[in-house]
């Protein structure tokens, strides 16, 4: 009998919600399992854009009556609102009660506080959670040697795109799968009405470096530690392939691939990052 995923959203009309439904159908026929995205429900409907009933129907979904009725016919659900995070809390507060496995989209919450009151939501509900920037599972990344990881990296580069706000936890989480969840404090380095510039250090005097331009591709940069030849990656790719694979594998299994301290760790960083922002040249000690 085919497993249903339910879709919850601030409006459905946006990037991820209009990509999301073909791709976990194309991923659950590569991986020969049995999902499907059959229901949907928006907060509201997007400003100058689809109507929720529309969307549906372009989607191929079935519309829920309510929140509360997409949450009892899914056997997984995932919480999108990926621009507006400031909405999971509510959004999420149905699903962590219903002991089904939950996906909520980057960002994660708009700061580390509204992440624990989350992660404590699911504890209480025995619900399994998992959230996560994509660029995690660019291509690059997951092809790196295995004896590439926090403890044999001296200094990691990366850069990207976008506003802080709703882009920087993509160079953040790739910093955090590498550099593991030791940081320590963050500077900016930045330049007025330039790119922002982000210094970020470990325990043990590793290092990493955030740098995000209007247009600048995800890239990565990274040094062993000794003699070793660094890595040079011009632009990660193939990523959200590879998310969709580990979404259905989590919902099938119920265990999450990404440790819950490192999703604390990437919401830490970006609190720090957006503090030191407004403090060029000065440190600004990462929560743990």
């Amino acid at each position: 009998m085919t497993k249903k995923i339910g879709l919850i959203d601030y409006f459905l009309d946006e990037w991820h919600a209009n990509n999301y439904p073909a791709w976990l159908r194309g991923s659950a026929a590569e991986q020969g399992l049995d999902w499907d995205v059959a229901y949907a429900w928006a907060d509201t409907d997007k400003p100058g854009g689809l109507h929720t009933d529309d969307w549906c129907i372009a989607h191929h979904v079935q519309r829920a009556g309510s929140l509360a009725e997409l949450v009892e016919r899914s056997d997984a659900l995932i919480v999108l609102s990926p621009d507006h995070p400031e909405h999971h809390l509510r959004l999420s507060e149905l699903a962590l009660q219903s002991g089904k496995p939950v996906y909520i989209d980057k960002t994660f919450a708009p700061d580390l506080a509204t992440a624990a009151k989350l992660f404590e939501m699911a504890a209480a509900g025995g619900t399994p959670i998992f959230s996560t920037s994509a660029l995690r599972y660019s291509e690059q990344l997951v092809a790196l040697p295995a004896g590439i990881n926090a403890d044999s990296i001296s200094h990691l580069s990366v850069t990207g795109p976008g506003a802080f706000e709703n882009y920087a936890v993509h160079q953040m989480e790739m910093i955090v799968a590498l550099l593991g969840t030791t940081v320590t404090r963050v500077k900016s380095l930045s330049a007025p009405n330039g790119g922002r510039q982000l210094l970020i250090e470990f325990e043990g005097g590793r290092q990493a470096s955030f740098l995000q331009i209007n247009n600048a591709p995800f890239q990565l940069l990274l040094q062993p530690k000794g003699e070793a030849e660094g890595y040079i990656v011009p632009e990660c790719t193939g990523f959200f392939p590879e998310l969709m694979k580990q979404m259905l594998l989590f919902f099938e299994s119920g265990v999450p691939p990404v440790p819950r301290e490192q999703t604390l760790a990437v919401m830490a960083l970006l609190d720090a990052g957006r503090l030191a922002l407004d403090r060029r040249d000065e440190w600004i000690s990462v929560a743990r």
